[in-house]
Protein backbone atom coordinates (compact mmCIF):
# COMPACT_ATOMS: atom_id res chain seq x y z
CA UNK A 1 0.00 0.00 0.00
CA UNK A 2 1.59 3.15 -0.86
CA UNK A 3 0.42 6.10 1.67
CA UNK A 4 0.02 9.51 -0.65
CA UNK A 5 2.56 12.56 0.47
CA UNK A 6 -0.26 15.08 1.38
CA UNK A 7 -1.79 12.08 3.49
CA UNK A 8 1.20 11.15 5.53
CA UNK A 9 1.83 15.35 6.00
CA UNK A 10 -1.22 15.60 7.63
CA UNK A 11 -0.91 12.54 9.85
CA UNK A 12 2.20 13.51 10.69
CA UNK A 13 0.97 17.11 12.14
CA UNK A 14 -1.67 14.92 13.73
CA UNK A 15 1.05 13.38 15.96
CA UNK A 16 0.46 9.72 13.54
CA UNK A 17 -2.62 8.52 14.14
CA UNK A 18 -6.43 10.56 13.56
CA UNK A 19 -10.15 9.13 14.33
CA UNK A 20 -11.24 6.54 11.07
CA UNK A 21 -13.60 9.29 10.42
CA UNK A 22 -11.66 12.19 10.14
CA UNK A 23 -9.32 9.70 7.54
CA UNK A 24 -12.62 8.90 5.50
CA UNK A 25 -14.03 12.59 5.35
CA UNK A 26 -10.30 13.67 3.83
CA UNK A 27 -10.15 11.14 1.37
CA UNK A 28 -13.02 11.05 -0.01
CA UNK A 29 -14.26 15.16 0.35
CA UNK A 30 -10.82 17.30 0.22
CA UNK A 31 -11.15 19.63 -2.56
CA UNK A 32 -7.54 18.87 -3.61
CA UNK A 33 -6.82 15.34 -3.12
CA UNK A 34 -10.66 13.51 -2.12
CA UNK A 35 -12.17 10.61 -4.40
CA UNK A 36 -15.27 13.27 -4.63
CA UNK A 37 -13.44 16.42 -3.97
CA UNK A 38 -11.70 16.04 -6.99
CA UNK A 39 -14.23 14.57 -9.21
CA UNK A 40 -11.46 11.57 -9.61
CA UNK A 41 -14.79 8.69 -9.28
CA UNK A 42 -16.61 8.26 -11.86
CA UNK A 43 -20.39 6.74 -12.04
CA UNK A 44 -21.99 4.60 -14.35
CA UNK A 45 -22.04 0.82 -15.87
CA UNK A 46 -18.14 1.92 -17.01
CA UNK A 47 -17.24 3.94 -14.23
CA UNK A 48 -16.48 3.01 -10.72
CA UNK A 49 -19.52 1.78 -9.52
CA UNK A 50 -22.75 2.42 -11.00
CA UNK A 51 -26.05 3.81 -9.41
CA UNK A 52 -29.77 3.42 -10.43
CA UNK A 53 -29.99 6.38 -12.45
CA UNK A 54 -26.99 5.47 -14.21
CA UNK A 55 -28.77 2.52 -15.83
CA UNK A 56 -30.91 4.66 -17.42
CA UNK A 57 -34.29 6.91 -17.34
CA UNK A 58 -36.35 4.38 -16.00
CA UNK A 59 -35.32 4.76 -12.32
CA UNK A 60 -36.52 8.72 -13.34
CA UNK A 61 -39.48 7.54 -15.10
CA UNK A 62 -40.80 5.30 -12.10
CA UNK A 63 -39.64 8.00 -9.03
CA UNK A 64 -41.26 11.30 -10.97
CA UNK A 65 -44.90 10.08 -9.92
CA UNK A 66 -44.07 10.04 -5.85
CA UNK A 67 -42.52 13.50 -6.37
CA UNK A 68 -45.08 15.12 -8.16
CA UNK A 69 -47.53 13.68 -5.49
CA UNK A 70 -45.86 15.43 -3.33
CA UNK A 71 -44.87 18.50 -4.76
CA UNK A 72 -48.63 18.75 -6.18
CA UNK A 73 -50.34 20.04 -2.44
CA UNK A 74 -47.19 22.27 -1.91
CA UNK A 75 -48.14 24.14 -5.36
CA UNK A 76 -51.63 24.89 -4.43
CA UNK A 77 -51.33 25.43 -1.16
CA UNK A 78 -49.51 28.92 -1.38
CA UNK A 79 -48.04 30.67 -4.55
CA UNK A 80 -44.41 30.71 -5.20
CA UNK A 81 -41.66 28.85 -6.33
CA UNK A 82 -40.78 25.07 -4.92
CA UNK A 83 -38.03 23.30 -4.90
CA UNK A 84 -36.73 19.84 -6.00
CA UNK A 85 -33.51 19.73 -4.04
CA UNK A 86 -31.05 17.00 -5.08
CA UNK A 87 -28.41 16.55 -2.39
CA UNK A 88 -24.91 14.64 -3.64
CA UNK A 89 -26.21 14.36 -7.41
CA UNK A 90 -23.73 12.50 -9.05
CA UNK A 91 -23.13 13.11 -12.59
CA UNK A 92 -26.33 14.85 -12.21
CA UNK A 93 -28.23 12.23 -14.47
CA UNK A 94 -31.39 12.10 -11.88
CA UNK A 95 -31.36 15.72 -12.07
CA UNK A 96 -31.96 15.71 -15.71
CA UNK A 97 -34.10 12.63 -16.48
CA UNK A 98 -36.28 14.08 -13.77
CA UNK A 99 -36.23 17.56 -15.25
CA UNK A 100 -37.21 15.70 -18.38
CA UNK A 101 -39.84 13.55 -17.07
CA UNK A 102 -41.77 16.83 -15.34
CA UNK A 103 -41.43 18.42 -18.39
CA UNK A 104 -43.75 15.71 -20.38
CA UNK A 105 -45.63 14.77 -17.47
CA UNK A 106 -46.80 18.00 -15.05
CA UNK A 107 -45.67 20.74 -17.31
CA UNK A 108 -47.31 22.98 -15.09
CA UNK A 109 -46.02 22.12 -11.59
CA UNK A 110 -42.14 22.07 -13.84
CA UNK A 111 -42.47 26.03 -14.56
CA UNK A 112 -43.37 26.16 -10.50
CA UNK A 113 -39.80 23.91 -9.22
CA UNK A 114 -36.39 24.96 -9.32
CA UNK A 115 -33.91 22.16 -9.42
CA UNK A 116 -31.73 23.18 -6.66
CA UNK A 117 -28.48 20.79 -6.40
CA UNK A 118 -26.68 20.89 -3.05
CA UNK A 119 -23.42 19.40 -4.33
CA UNK A 120 -20.25 20.38 -1.72
CA UNK A 121 -17.61 18.80 -4.06
CA UNK A 122 -16.61 21.09 -6.57
CA UNK A 123 -15.15 18.22 -8.84
CA UNK A 124 -18.00 16.89 -9.61
CA UNK A 125 -20.29 19.71 -9.09
CA UNK A 126 -18.51 21.23 -12.45
CA UNK A 127 -19.55 17.78 -14.18
CA UNK A 128 -22.81 18.07 -13.15
CA UNK A 129 -22.99 21.44 -14.72
CA UNK A 130 -21.95 20.32 -18.22
CA UNK A 131 -24.36 17.64 -18.06
CA UNK A 132 -27.35 19.78 -16.90
CA UNK A 133 -26.21 22.56 -19.52
CA UNK A 134 -29.63 21.61 -21.84
CA UNK A 135 -31.84 21.12 -18.80
CA UNK A 136 -35.76 22.54 -19.19
CA UNK A 137 -36.54 23.04 -15.83
CA UNK A 138 -34.39 26.33 -13.85
CA UNK A 139 -31.65 25.30 -11.70
CA UNK A 140 -29.19 26.31 -9.44
CA UNK A 141 -25.99 25.02 -7.17
CA UNK A 142 -26.04 26.10 -3.32
CA UNK A 143 -25.41 25.24 0.10
CA UNK A 144 -28.07 24.00 2.98
CA UNK A 145 -26.03 27.17 4.76
CA UNK A 146 -27.09 29.06 2.03
CA UNK A 147 -30.82 27.96 1.61
CA UNK A 148 -31.31 28.29 5.65
CA UNK A 149 -31.57 31.66 5.04
CA UNK A 150 -34.48 31.75 3.02
CA UNK A 151 -35.84 27.84 3.33
CA UNK A 152 -37.41 26.45 0.76
CA UNK A 153 -41.02 24.76 0.17
CA UNK A 154 -40.54 20.96 -1.68
CA UNK A 155 -38.55 17.76 -1.56
CA UNK A 156 -35.70 16.57 -0.99
CA UNK A 157 -34.06 13.74 -2.06
CA UNK A 158 -30.78 12.16 -0.94
CA UNK A 159 -30.30 8.71 -3.16
CA UNK A 160 -26.40 7.17 -2.16
CA UNK A 161 -26.04 9.93 -0.18
CA UNK A 162 -25.66 9.71 3.41
CA UNK A 163 -23.70 6.06 3.30
CA UNK A 164 -21.18 8.21 2.12
CA UNK A 165 -20.76 10.63 5.43
CA UNK A 166 -17.87 10.10 7.17
CA UNK A 167 -18.16 7.30 9.84
CA UNK A 168 -17.16 6.39 13.54
CA UNK A 169 -15.32 2.86 13.61
CA UNK A 170 -15.04 1.83 17.14
CA UNK A 171 -13.76 -1.62 18.54
CA UNK A 172 -14.70 -3.93 21.44
CA UNK A 173 -12.12 -4.62 23.49
CA UNK A 174 -13.17 -6.89 25.95
CA UNK A 175 -13.73 -4.05 28.63
CA UNK A 176 -14.46 -1.25 26.62
CA UNK A 177 -16.13 0.29 23.56
CA UNK A 178 -12.72 2.10 21.68
CA UNK A 179 -12.80 4.20 18.45
CA UNK A 180 -10.73 3.23 15.81
CA UNK A 181 -7.66 4.95 14.49
CA UNK A 182 -6.22 5.20 11.74
CA UNK A 183 -2.27 5.32 12.36
CA UNK A 184 1.08 5.88 10.48
CA UNK A 185 3.54 2.78 11.06
CA UNK A 186 7.18 3.23 9.53
CA UNK A 187 8.80 -0.25 8.37
CA UNK A 188 11.97 -1.00 8.58
CA UNK A 189 13.73 0.70 5.34
CA UNK A 190 10.43 0.18 4.02
CA UNK A 191 7.83 2.66 2.65
CA UNK A 192 5.10 4.32 5.82
CA UNK A 193 2.08 2.14 5.90
CA UNK A 194 -1.56 2.74 7.46
CA UNK A 195 -2.93 0.45 9.80
CA UNK A 196 -6.44 0.42 11.70
CA UNK A 197 -6.06 0.49 15.69
CA UNK A 198 -7.94 0.96 18.75
CA UNK A 199 -8.01 4.29 20.09
CA UNK A 200 -9.28 5.66 23.48
CA UNK A 201 -12.46 4.56 24.86
CA UNK A 202 -15.92 6.22 24.13
CA UNK A 203 -17.18 8.99 26.41
CA UNK A 204 -19.64 7.93 28.99
CA UNK A 205 -22.31 9.83 26.82
CA UNK A 206 -22.05 7.48 24.42
CA UNK A 207 -23.11 4.71 26.96
CA UNK A 208 -27.05 5.34 25.99
CA UNK A 209 -26.76 5.55 22.24
CA UNK A 210 -24.89 1.70 22.37
CA UNK A 211 -27.73 0.67 24.61
CA UNK A 212 -30.12 1.89 21.91
CA UNK A 213 -28.59 -0.12 19.44
CA UNK A 214 -27.60 -3.12 21.21
CA UNK A 215 -24.41 -2.99 21.86
CA UNK A 216 -24.51 -2.66 25.86
CA UNK A 217 -24.51 -4.62 27.98
CA UNK A 218 -21.39 -6.70 26.88
CA UNK A 219 -22.50 -9.81 24.70
CA UNK A 220 -20.19 -12.89 24.90
CA UNK A 221 -20.99 -13.33 21.41
CA UNK A 222 -19.02 -10.14 20.57
CA UNK A 223 -15.21 -10.81 21.29
CA UNK A 224 -12.41 -8.36 21.35
CA UNK A 225 -11.56 -7.45 18.45
CA UNK A 226 -15.33 -7.43 17.45
CA UNK A 227 -15.75 -3.75 15.39
CA UNK A 228 -18.69 -1.42 13.42
CA UNK A 229 -19.34 1.78 13.24
CA UNK A 230 -21.63 4.57 14.44
CA UNK A 231 -23.03 7.33 12.27
CA UNK A 232 -22.25 11.26 14.22
CA UNK A 233 -22.51 12.52 10.47
CA UNK A 234 -26.33 11.99 10.51
CA UNK A 235 -28.11 14.60 13.03
CA UNK A 236 -26.07 17.50 12.01
CA UNK A 237 -26.97 16.19 8.26
CA UNK A 238 -30.70 15.75 9.04
CA UNK A 239 -30.94 19.58 11.20
CA UNK A 240 -28.96 21.48 7.92
CA UNK A 241 -31.54 19.64 5.76
CA UNK A 242 -34.77 20.48 8.17
CA UNK A 243 -33.46 24.73 8.13
CA UNK A 244 -33.22 24.84 4.63
CA UNK A 245 -36.54 23.53 4.19
CA UNK A 246 -39.69 24.74 5.97
CA UNK A 247 -42.19 22.55 4.50
CA UNK A 248 -41.93 19.54 2.85
CA UNK A 249 -40.68 15.57 2.21
CA UNK A 250 -37.09 14.02 2.58
CA UNK A 251 -36.43 11.19 0.65
CA UNK A 252 -33.63 8.54 1.91
CA UNK A 253 -32.41 6.15 -0.99
CA UNK A 254 -29.81 4.08 0.28
CA UNK A 255 -28.61 0.30 1.78
CA UNK A 256 -29.93 0.66 5.41
CA UNK A 257 -30.16 -1.95 8.11
CA UNK A 258 -32.42 -2.40 11.19
CA UNK A 259 -30.30 -2.48 14.32
CA UNK A 260 -30.90 -6.03 15.04
CA UNK A 261 -29.17 -6.48 11.78
CA UNK A 262 -26.85 -4.34 11.62
CA UNK A 263 -24.93 -4.84 15.01
CA UNK A 264 -25.63 -8.39 14.88
CA UNK A 265 -23.24 -10.33 16.50
CA UNK A 266 -22.22 -12.22 13.33
CA UNK A 267 -21.54 -8.85 11.42
CA UNK A 268 -17.85 -8.64 13.25
CA UNK A 269 -16.48 -6.07 10.85
CA UNK A 270 -19.25 -4.05 10.06
CA UNK A 271 -20.60 -2.83 7.04
CA UNK A 272 -17.79 -0.42 5.63
CA UNK A 273 -16.49 -1.07 1.90
CA UNK A 274 -14.64 0.31 -0.66
CA UNK A 275 -15.56 0.55 -4.35
CA UNK A 276 -13.21 1.61 -7.51
CA UNK A 277 -13.61 0.35 -11.09
CA UNK A 278 -16.64 -2.08 -10.39
CA UNK A 279 -14.49 -3.91 -7.93
CA UNK A 280 -15.55 -4.22 -4.10
CA UNK A 281 -12.84 -4.56 -1.24
CA UNK A 282 -13.26 -5.11 2.40
CA UNK A 283 -9.83 -2.56 2.89
CA UNK A 284 -10.93 0.75 3.78
CA UNK A 285 -7.21 2.21 3.90
CA UNK A 286 -6.27 1.21 0.05
CA UNK A 287 -5.14 3.71 -2.06
CA UNK A 288 -6.72 6.74 -0.22
CA UNK A 289 -8.37 9.30 -2.54
CA UNK A 290 -9.11 6.78 -5.08
CA UNK A 291 -11.34 4.45 -3.56
CA UNK A 292 -15.29 5.41 -2.81
CA UNK A 293 -15.95 4.45 1.00
CA UNK A 294 -19.43 3.60 2.03
CA UNK A 295 -20.92 2.32 4.96
CA UNK A 296 -24.85 1.22 5.31
CA UNK A 297 -27.47 3.43 7.35
CA UNK A 298 -29.04 1.83 10.51
CA UNK A 299 -32.20 2.78 10.04
CA UNK A 300 -33.31 3.64 14.17
CA UNK A 301 -30.04 6.05 13.67
CA UNK A 302 -31.49 7.82 10.35
CA UNK A 303 -34.95 7.99 12.38
CA UNK A 304 -33.96 9.19 15.58
CA UNK A 305 -31.67 11.65 14.01
CA UNK A 306 -34.72 13.24 11.99
CA UNK A 307 -37.05 13.45 14.90
CA UNK A 308 -34.73 15.31 16.62
CA UNK A 309 -34.79 17.50 13.78
CA UNK A 310 -38.42 17.77 13.16
CA UNK A 311 -38.48 15.03 10.40
CA UNK A 312 -41.42 12.93 10.82
CA UNK A 313 -41.42 9.53 9.32
CA UNK A 314 -43.72 8.85 6.71
CA UNK A 315 -42.74 5.09 5.84
CA UNK A 316 -40.13 2.91 4.52
CA UNK A 317 -39.44 -0.34 2.64
CA UNK A 318 -37.29 -1.92 0.21
CA UNK A 319 -36.93 -0.37 -3.05
CA UNK A 320 -37.81 -3.69 -4.93
CA UNK A 321 -41.48 -3.12 -3.00
CA UNK A 322 -41.38 0.82 -3.87
CA UNK A 323 -40.50 0.16 -7.51
CA UNK A 324 -43.14 -2.09 -8.14
CA UNK A 325 -46.17 -0.06 -6.41
CA UNK A 326 -44.87 2.99 -8.87
CA UNK A 327 -45.25 0.67 -11.80
CA UNK A 328 -42.16 -1.07 -12.66
CA UNK A 329 -44.28 -4.26 -13.46
CA UNK A 330 -45.95 -2.21 -15.69
CA UNK A 331 -43.28 -0.95 -17.58
CA UNK A 332 -41.82 -4.46 -18.05
CA UNK A 333 -44.91 -5.74 -19.83
CA UNK A 334 -44.81 -2.58 -22.25
CA UNK A 335 -41.42 -3.62 -23.15
CA UNK A 336 -42.71 -6.43 -24.78
CA UNK A 337 -43.82 -3.68 -27.68
CA UNK A 338 -40.71 -2.38 -27.83
CA UNK A 339 -39.25 -3.60 -31.40
CA UNK A 340 -35.61 -2.88 -31.30
CA UNK A 341 -34.61 -6.19 -29.60
CA UNK A 342 -31.41 -4.55 -28.11
CA UNK A 343 -33.27 -1.63 -26.69
CA UNK A 344 -35.76 -3.86 -25.07
CA UNK A 345 -33.31 -6.38 -23.48
CA UNK A 346 -31.21 -3.68 -22.31
CA UNK A 347 -34.25 -1.65 -20.31
CA UNK A 348 -35.47 -5.28 -19.16
CA UNK A 349 -32.34 -6.20 -17.90
CA UNK A 350 -31.99 -2.76 -15.79
CA UNK A 351 -35.32 -2.97 -14.34
CA UNK A 352 -34.66 -6.64 -12.83
CA UNK A 353 -31.44 -4.79 -11.76
CA UNK A 354 -33.52 -2.20 -10.08
CA UNK A 355 -35.97 -4.68 -7.96
CA UNK A 356 -33.48 -7.38 -7.75
CA UNK A 357 -32.35 -8.56 -3.79
CA UNK A 358 -28.91 -8.97 -4.36
CA UNK A 359 -28.24 -6.07 -6.35
CA UNK A 360 -30.54 -2.33 -6.31
CA UNK A 361 -33.42 -4.21 -5.11
CA UNK A 362 -32.58 -4.17 -1.31
CA UNK A 363 -31.77 -0.25 -0.87
CA UNK A 364 -34.11 1.07 1.59
CA UNK A 365 -36.83 4.10 0.92
CA UNK A 366 -36.93 6.14 3.86
CA UNK A 367 -39.29 9.33 3.84
CA UNK A 368 -39.87 11.73 6.28
CA UNK A 369 -42.23 14.88 6.19
CA UNK A 370 -42.11 18.66 7.86
CA UNK A 371 -44.65 21.23 8.30
CA UNK A 372 -47.79 20.40 6.46
CA UNK A 373 -46.14 17.51 5.18
CA UNK A 374 -46.55 14.93 8.25
CA UNK A 375 -48.16 11.85 8.97
CA UNK A 376 -51.33 13.10 9.92
CA UNK A 377 -52.28 15.27 6.95
CA UNK A 378 -51.04 13.07 4.48
CA UNK A 379 -52.20 9.94 2.90
CA UNK A 380 -49.22 7.06 2.75
CA UNK A 381 -46.50 7.83 -0.08
CA UNK A 382 -47.58 6.30 -3.13
CA UNK A 383 -44.61 4.19 -2.68
CA UNK A 384 -46.09 2.22 0.02
CA UNK A 385 -49.34 1.60 -1.65
CA UNK A 386 -50.36 -1.58 -2.89
CA UNK A 387 -49.87 -1.26 -6.69
CA UNK A 388 -52.94 -0.68 -8.47
CA UNK A 389 -54.71 -3.84 -10.57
Amino acid sequence: MTVPGWLLERLEAAGGAVPYRTFMDWVLHDPAHGAYGTGRLRIGPAGDFATAPSLGPDFAALLAPQLAEWLSPLAKSAPGPLALVETGPGEGSLALQLAEEFAGGWPELAVRTELVLVEPNAGMAERQRALLQPCSMSCRWTSFAALSEAPVRGVVLAHEVLDALAVERIEWDGAFWRQQLVVKKEGFGAQPSLRLEPGAPLAPEATGQLETLGLLPPSPQRPPGWCTELHPGLAPWLADCARAVSEGQLLVIDYALEAWRYYAPQRSAGTLMAYRGQQASGDPLQDPGCWDLTAHLCIESVDAAARASGWQPLGQCRQGQALLALGLAERLHRLQHQTNLAVQLSRREALLRLVDPTALGDFRWLAYGRGQALPSHLSPPRFLQEPGP
